[in-house]
């Protein structure tokens, strides 16, 4: 799901290309828009909402940083 989300955002990376957890967003193609429109479909997706900390372009700076910040928001839920 995660991927599914996430790889529309990024046009600069082929289909044949594999998401690595350290890419660079910004380098495949995500800007500002993108990651506005990202923010949104993530939160719709995984029910959640980002915190203000959380808005930041270091938190979506590679798939492994956005990840680790869903999965903490995502366990902040189930307590």
């Amino acid at each position: 799901m995660f991927e599914g989300i996430l790889r529309p955002y990024l046009p600069f990376l082929s289909p044949e290309e594999q998401l690595t957890e350290d890419l660079q967003l910004r380098d495949v193609g995500l800007d500002s828009l993108g990651t506005v429109e990202l923010l949104g479909q993530l939160e719709a997706g995984y029910d959640v909402r980002f915190d203000v900390d959380a808005l930041t372009m270091e938190t979506f700076e590679t798939p492994a940083v956005l990840w680790k910040t869903i999965s903490s928001l995502t366990s902040d839920l189930a307590r």
